[in-house]
């Protein structure tokens, strides 16, 4: 198959970032990374793009890095509590989701995508846990919060 070489004036997901100088199939570079502006062929007055290019990424990715960190220290911060319906003896109807995290902390000012955050094994208890929050490719998150009933649990009927 035909290849062609090419200079990424974009990050492409699962290809490279701006400034790295890739090999890609011929009618990919054609028809969508061209045509996007995302890349430009490799000649020598295009390579000297790449050091602005290179200088660009590297400031973009301080910039996210910190972004994240600052993110991640107010994410530890913060106390979120769930309330679910329970129904005899305390159990849960159904489980507590990424999607439910995601709510409470937006309602604390807190804006981060659904996809960043981990959610293990299927939470179904009442109780403190954990989940993971992946916020930067080096930054990491813990988030504690707590699952709490939202009626009084009935004892369960032997």
């Amino acid at each position: 198959m035909a290849t062609s070489e090419i200079l990424l004036l974009q990050p492409v997901d699962g290809l490279g970032a701006e400034g790295d100088q890739v090999k890609v199939r011929a009618g990919y570079a054609r028809n969508f990374l061209l045509p996007q502006g995302k890349a430009v062929p490799v000649t020598v007055a295009n390579r000297k793009q790449v050091e602005a290019l290179k200088k660009a990424r590297a400031l973009r990715e301080a910039k996210e890095l910190d972004g994240a960190q600052a993110l991640g220290k107010q994410i530890e911060k913060a106390g979120i509590a769930i309330a679910v319906k329970t129904g005899e003896g305390g159990k849960l109807f159904g489980a507590v989701t990424n999607n439910d995290i995601h709510e409470k902390l937006t309602a604390a000012g807190i804006t981060i995508e659904k996809r960043r955050i981990h959610v293990g094994e299927p939470i179904k208890t009442l109780g403190k846990h954990t989940v993971t929050i992946k916020l930067h490719a080096d930054v990491s998150v813990e988030l504690s919060f707590d699952v709490v009933s939202e009626n009084p649990i009935v004892p369960a009927a032997v």
